[in-house]
């Protein structure tokens, strides 16, 4: 006759004080800007500057997307076209951790 032997599994450790990671913010554009051209994000938010552009991922004909991770607090932005051509209009604004998308006019 065997024994069996229980093996027991210690509980997930959870560091007392330490602060989670942000949820990504997810940025996306619809636009069709033809072929050839690339949007940009300018802004206020982690990896963002209002001198030089983030390339957005083009996923669709007339769809871009950029992730901002580690957003604390609101994102502000300008979407560009070819990091020159700037977005009428006001700044788009996000909370942190959200999805938006915007249909930006140049």
């Amino acid at each position: 006759m065997k024994k069996s032997i229980k093996k027991s599994v210690a509980p997930a450790k959870i560091k007392i004080g330490s602060a989670a990671e942000p949820p990504a913010t997810f940025i996306s554009a619809k636009i069709d800007l033809g072929f050839g051209q690339h949007l940009y994000l300018r802004g206020e938010g982690p990896g963002l500057s209002w001198q030089h552009g983030l390339a957005m991922d083009c996923i669709g004909a007339d769809l871009w997307t950029i992730t901002i991770k580690n957003a604390a607090e609101p994102v502000v932005f300008k979407v560009l076209v070819d990091d020159v051509t700037w977005n009428q209009g006001q700044d788009f604004i996000t909370a942190p951790g959200q999805s938006i998308t915007v249909v930006p006019t140049f």
